[in-house]
């Protein structure tokens, strides 16, 4: 793997281009690939998904690489597969309700051998002159936890090998040149890779500075001295790790006791960034970026401006004696070791 594709630290997620939570305009999409590709080595690379907007974000980046008159060579598509497009027939999209706005298509999860081509032709069409050379199984956790009961469990990790089964033989093919997996739940990613000889791994709010579980850290040292390259994505734990409202999507209140650690964490963790005068993001990032064998760090925007930032923040270390204090605080466990 290592031989045929090398990742920079940055993988640009490109969920912003599907409208999600907010509808950007062309323009705003072709801003925020234009800065992707100028603070990125070559190849930059983008991953997406059928289920981003329906399709709207393939079909959106295909548009504004054109646009840019992006070289095929000078890109590395990564398509997490397993939902494809259909008419939408319903006053809203029903495969995610909610999240993405102003689409013109539903979607329906296809996770097959059949369907997981199905969804690897359709990406390719959407990309309209581009194609997605990394290639992998999206949310097979949620696929699983949809299970009836066990034996609907099993059945539904046979069709998750089959949908694998088929990835490789695109990569056999020379259609594709690496297959991994994009999941929430490392233990299902653990669980595919005990099976399955994948290139590569996502690790999705998993391994986090707040959320660091020592299996988790174990694991993607076994990852690592198998040469399976890790992308660490959603390192801001939903956004709450940076300011937001929302911790792994489920909303954290003051006043609730529940949440009354968290809150604390976050307080504690917000003033020593201040003394140290740098920002969470940028402390979160290099977490992630420093976690074991982790080779990429997938951060998504919507606004251009940001893109920049990010890249810096995942190469700029920080100030000498920041994890120290941090492990000195118990904001991080102590058998983290980062440079």
């Amino acid at each position: 793997m290592k031989d045929e594709i090398v990742l920079p630290k940055v993988v640009f997620g490109t969920s912003g281009l599907g409208n999600l939570y907010v509808a950007l305009s062309e323009a705003d999409k072709c801003a925020i690939v234009k800065e992707c590709i100028q603070h990125s080595t070559r190849p930059a690379v983008f991953d997406t998904a059928g289920k981003y907007g329906a399709g709207l974000s393939l079909e959106s980046l295909g548009k504004c690489l054109q646009q840019l008159q992006v070289k095929p060579e000078d890109v590395l598509i990564s398509n997490k597969l397993g939902w494809y497009r259909i008419p939408l027939t319903t006053p809203e999209p029903t495969f995610e309700p909610g999240v993405w706005k102003d689409l013109q298509y539903d979607a329906e999860q296809r996770i097959s051998y059949e369907g997981i081509l199905q969804c690897f032709e359709q990406g390719n069409e959407l990309l309209n002159g581009y194609h997605a050379q990394l290639v992998s199984v999206h949310d097979p956790d949620e696929y699983l936890a949809a299970a009836t009961d066990e034996t609907d469990r099993v059945k539904r990790f046979e069709h998750i090998k089959d949908a694998y089964r088929a990835l490789f033989e695109l990569k056999a093919a020379g259609k594709v040149k690496a297959v991994g997996v994009g999941a929430k739940n490392w233990k299902v990613i653990q669980q595919i890779t005990d099976q399955v000889p994948l290139d590569w791994v996502m690790i999705a709010n998993s391994m986090t500075l707040h959320s660091h579980p020592n299996d988790l850290l174990q694991y993607m040292q076994q990852l690592k001295e198998k040469n399976t390259l890790i992308i660490n994505s959603a390192v801001f734990n939903g956004g709450f790790l940076t300011g937001g409202d929302y911790y792994n999507y489920k909303l954290v209140e003051a006043g609730n006791h529940a949440h009354d650690e968290l809150l604390q964490w976050r307080k504690d963790f917000f003033a020593l960034c201040n003394e140290y005068g740098v920002q969470s993001a940028h402390a979160c990032i290099q977490f992630g970026i420093q976690a074991p064998g982790v080779t990429s760090i997938a951060l998504s925007t919507s606004k251009p401006s940001k893109v920049k930032g990010n890249v810096d923040m995942a190469t700029i270390h920080m100030p000498a004696g920041f994890w120290e204090e941090l492990k000195k605080r118990r904001l991080l466990k102590a058998r983290v070791n980062l440079i």
